[in-house]
């Protein structure tokens, strides 16, 4: 490695197999080694803030992937640097490579074909109709691609815009912050004011009644104001059973976009491409082989591209199936079935409820948990092979005719109701996902 940039790019390839593309940028692309000196390494970050995030943070990978490039333990200083004044407040959206997430880097196919073609739409102002525009689809897909894809096109074309991104979990945390610091008016002048609006991970505000009811304000005021809003979501509208009515009405009053898993052949235009990005060239077979293997999503496909490219640089080995298949073993996941324990569907159904599973194991009567305790029994029920006796020791020792009902209640909102039956499906999917 012939620079202190050779070693940090390597260390950021191999970044990419614990932290999401966007963390990584976020947190790391301005980032830049100035010292290595015996068994320590010296990192400049551009503002005291990262540095904070980053050591309380990310130090464990940070070490980790140092130590597989030295073959040995190196101690970490972290230094920061004040970041230039902005008249804007920075976004994740900021903090992006403006290269790699825009339109031309974003692999079209059948399946996110009608999407891509609405993004560019809006991002190229040709109508107005498209708002809000909903992009939604299973993790992976490409959903925030696009999401930037259009903060970049239109600050090409609008400099002047206020474009403001946030993730769902970031407007909720901001919320609560600004009324525990007394600062609610600021917070809403800092996304009232916005001519463009991003949200990415919408569905997170599902069920949040105090964030629901300010980021109701929120649309009105912008929709109202013309100014362009969009989202993406892991499910349409339909599906968020505890999404307040007044927002899903407002959520499908624009135009839904949907995103599906690549099929074979954009799979292949997916690998071709990054590698090219990547500098790497891949043999047709290598790829046929990734493309063959590897289908739930577009973030697998690059990150097996990514880490082919690690394991040649510090492996030096030749690229073939065989040696392909060595490097990216441990992203196949094994076909298996799935058991879930107890204690995982009680964990599951209480993150769904923002409940802790104390609360579900416990005696608390409250409407919330007592129908996410029912859940629990149920889905323990149908998920494992315990009696109803059995079920009950995890419930504080209820007795079997307690567990009989909750699941004699569930089973009937299930037939009475397709909005609960799909939140039993979400909660479901959430207990498998797990394996």
């Amino acid at each position: 490695m012939n620079s202190f940039d050779d070693i940090w790019s390597k260390v950021l390839d191999l970044l990419k197999n614990d932290l999401t593309p966007v963390a990584i940028s976020t947190w790391f692309d301005e980032c830049s080694i100035t010292d290595i000196s015996g068994s320590q390494v010296t990192l400049v970050i551009p503002s005291d803030f990262k540095r904070g995030v980053v050591e309380s943070r990310f130090m464990g990978v940070l070490k980790d992937a140092f130590s597989e490039i030295f073959s040995g333990d190196l101690d970490i200083r972290l230094l920061g640097q004040p970041a230039e004044p902005s008249n804007h407040p920075l976004s994740p959206g900021d903090m992006l490579d403006s290269d790699e997430y825009t339109f031309d880097k974003f692999i079209v196919g059948p399946s996110n074909k009608f999407a891509h073609a609405a993004a560019m739409a809006v991002a190229e102002g040709q109508t107005k109709a498209f708002n809000p525009l909903f992009i939604y689809g299973e993790s992976g897909l490409g959903k925030t691609h696009l999401l930037y894809a259009i903060r970049h096109e239109v600050r090409r074309r609008h400099p002047e815009y206020n474009i403001v991104f946030v993730r769902g979990n970031d407007f909720m945390n901001e919320l609560i912050s600004a009324i525990q610091a007394g600062k609610n008016v600021d917070f809403r002048e800092k996304y009232r004011s916005a001519d463009l609006f991003l949200m990415d991970d919408i569905q997170i505000i599902a069920g949040k009644n105090s964030t629901q009811e300010e980021f109701f304000h929120t649309f009105n005021t912008l929709h109202e104001a013309q100014k362009q809003i969009v989202f993406t979501s892991d499910r349409p509208p339909s599906e968020m059973t505890l999404l307040a009515d007044r927002l899903r009405t407002r959520f499908e009053s624009g135009l839904l976009a949907d995103i599906q898993p690549p099929d074979y052949e954009t799979r292949i235009a997916i690998i071709k491409n990054k590698s090219m990005q990547l500098g790497l060239t891949l043999p047709d077979d290598v790829v046929a082989y990734i493309a063959e293997n590897m289908t739930a999503n577009v973030r697998q496909l690059e990150g097996a591209v990514k880490k082919i490219r690690a394991y040649r640089d510090l492996m030096d080995d030749n690229i073939t199936v065989t040696s392909v298949a060595k490097a990216i073993k441990d992203m196949f996941k094994e076909k298996t079935a799935y058991i879930p324990t107890p204690d995982d569907i009680i964990d599951e159904t209480a993150k769904y409820f923002s409940i802790s599973p104390e609360d579900i194991k416990g005696q608390r009567r409250t409407r919330n948990t007592a129908m996410a305790r029912q859940i629990a029994m149920y889905q323990i029920r149908i998920l494992t092979n315990l009696s109803l006796q059995d079920i009950g020791e995890f419930f504080e020792g209820r007795d079997h005719t307690t567990v009989l009902s909750s699941i004699q209640k569930i089973e009937k909102n299930i037939s009475s109701s397709s909005e609960f039956a799909q939140m039993i499906k979400d909660i479901t999917a959430n207990i498998n996902a797990r394996g």
